[in-house]
C-alpha cells in the first residue's frame, strides 16, 4: 500500500475516533434530543455518518454492501427522527459499527483504492476519492453533533 493510502486510513481512523470520543459519555436520552432549530439528533448523525460512507462506495462501485436492516429508512439523506416508525439502533450499537467501519473498509477496499470506476456526478472515480469526500462529510456531522451537545 502506498504511503498516501496509509495517510488516508490514518485520517479516517483519527477523525472517526474524534467522532466517537465526542459521544463517549452521552446517554440514550441525550442522543435523542433535538434542540429547537435542528431537524435531527445525535443518534441520527451517527447513523448517517456510517450509512453515507457505505452509500458512496456503493454508488461508485455498483457493488452491494450488506447494510444493517433499517439504516436506509432511519439515516439516509433527507430522513429525520420525527418520521421514524421503528426503534432505531442503540447508541452502543452505533458506536460499535462506527468503530469497526474503518477497519472493514481497509480490509475490503484497501487494495482497490485507485481502481477506476465510471465517475460519479461529482467527478469521483476511485474509492480513495470517495473516502476523502466521506471524511469531509463526517467532519460536517461532527460539527453538528457538537452543536447539539451545547443544548443538552
Amino acid at each position: 500500500m502506498e504511503k498516501r493510502h496509509d495517510v488516508l486510513f490514518t485520517q479516517l481512523l483519527d477523525y472517526r475516533q474524534a467522532t466517537l470520543d465526542s459521544v463517549l459519555h452521552l446517554t440514550e436520552e441525550q442522543a435523542d434530543v433535538i434542540p429547537a432549530g435542528f431537524s435531527n439528533n445525535i443518534r441520527w448523525h451517527l447513523g448517517h455518518i456510517y450509512l453515507d460512507q457505505y452509500l458512496w462506495i456503493i454508488h461508485l462501485t455498483k457493488e452491494e454492501i450488506p447494510l444493517p436492516e433499517g439504516f436506509r429508512e432511519w439515516f439516509n439523506y433527507g430522513t429525520k427522527p420525527a418520521d421514524w416508525r421503528a426503534t432505531p439502533p442503540s447508541l452502543d450499537t452505533l458506536r460499535q459499527l462506527l468503530q469497526e467501519q474503518p477497519r472493514s473498509i481497509r480490509e475490503t477496499y484497501g487494495h482497490r483504492l485507485e481502481e477506476e470506476f465510471p465517475a460519479t456526478e461529482s467527478g469521483m472515480h476511485t474509492i480513495a476519492q470517495v473516502l476523502v469526500r466521506t471524511i469531509f462529510h463526517e467532519g460536517l456531522h461532527f460539527a453538528a453533533i457538537n452543536d447539539i451537545k451545547r443544548f443538552i
